[in-house]
């Protein structure tokens, strides 16, 4: 595994904050709206989320070379190509939530500050975890690969999950009563809320349970927000140990994951939109993460054995986008069926 060893120079580490803070906040101040977001418009701020790490990218290769910058754009596609499973789980959860068009957007704009917290924590352990040695890149390379074999022997299982029965539900519903009903925007109500709510004659056969002196009640906008964000942790279990694969350097590995996620909310709708001709991009998910898995191998193998094999930046990188290309390809021309409408209790 290629180390750059660059360390985190103040002006690197300046240009990385000032663009990754501008562009949550542009991001804030551009959807503060609760309104469905088109695929046009998905489309074009995708393809702004690309040109800013693009923009990163060409300034890691003007201050620290080709390899540097390198080692980031793989990263960066590899989240980019892994989150697409993340993200047809979250379809899954807005669905069967009821979630309306016009609210997912807030949801996800939680979901993705939720994740880049996380993904900084789970880097910086991830990164002293490999300091214990090489075995660290085997239990890494292990996980990658049962994550890999877990998905290819769920194949095209489209049963729905009930997430009233989620981790994260249980958890939201243990330290709050459940309003049953979408109340705007909002993710708890007031007892003085809850009280109008149960005045209005559609709702007379609404019952709440309290618990204890209870002052807010959750809405199904929290419980679902509470379940993706435990999704995503979980997803990042599998995501961070296959980006530090391709760099330890945790600058590399934090940025690349840092810029990927925060074109996820957009991205998200343009899947959600082309759905049906990327039937096939889970294989490509799939064949990366065996890719990963043996690349960490190899590292780890080299550090034991010293054999001398190993893959290169450039290489990972022409890897990484070639399965993703391959994978766009096939799905274009052999489209999935469109999904059948389908009634859901949330």
């Amino acid at each position: 595994m290629v180390s750059t060893h660059i360390g985190f120079p103040a002006e690197t580490v300046i240009v990385f904050v000032f663009l990754a803070v501008g562009a949550i906040f542009i991001d804030l101040f551009m959807h503060r709206h609760d309104k469905p977001i088109s695929l046009k418009s998905a489309a074009l701020w995708s393809v702004f989320w690309i040109l800013v790490a693009m923009a990163f990218a060409g300034f890691l290769y003007v201050h620290h070379g080709a390899e540097v910058a390198s080692l980031f754009v793989t990263g960066y596609a590899l989240e980019k190509v892994l989150s697409v499973d993340n993200l047809f789980v979250m379809m899954a959860i807005f669905s069967w939530f009821s979630v309306p068009d016009n609210l997912r957007h807030r949801v996800l704009y939680w979901g993705v500050i939720g994740a880049v917290v996380f993904r900084g924590i789970f880097v910086a352990i991830g990164a002293s975890l490999l300091t214990l040695g090489p075995w660290v890149d085997i239990v890494f390379a292990l996980v990658v690969l049962w994550t890999a074999v877990m998905m290819l022997k769920s194949g095209d299982d489209d049963a729905i999950e009930d997430y009233s029965q989620h981790l994260a539900y249980r958890i939201v519903k243990r330290f709050f009563p459940i309003w049953p009903k979408l109340k705007g925007r909002a993710f708890l109500l007031s007892q003085k809320e809850v009280d109008a709510e149960l005045a209005k004659p559609e709702n007379e056969n609404i019952t709440v349970g309290r618990i204890g002196k209870v002052a807010m009640y959750a809405t199904p906008l929290l419980l679902c927000l509470a379940v993706i964000e435990l999704s995503d942790v979980m997803f990042a279990f599998d995501s961070v140990p296959a980006v530090i694969a391709v760099s330890r350097e945790p600058l590399i590995v934090y940025s690349a994951m840092m810029f990927a996620i925060l074109g996820l909310r957009t991205m998200y709708f343009v899947l959600e939109a082309l759905r049906q001709y990327l039937a096939h991009l889970e294989k490509a998910v799939i064949v990366l993460l065996f890719f990963i898995g043996a690349k960490l191998g190899l590292n780890a193998t080299d550090q034991l054995w010293h054999h001398g094999y190993n893959i290169s930046a450039n290489a990972s990188l022409f890897i990484v986008l070639s399965v993703l290309a391959v994978g766009i390809i096939v799905s274009v021309l052999f489209p999935g069926k469109p999904d059948a409408e389908e009634s859901k209790e949330g």
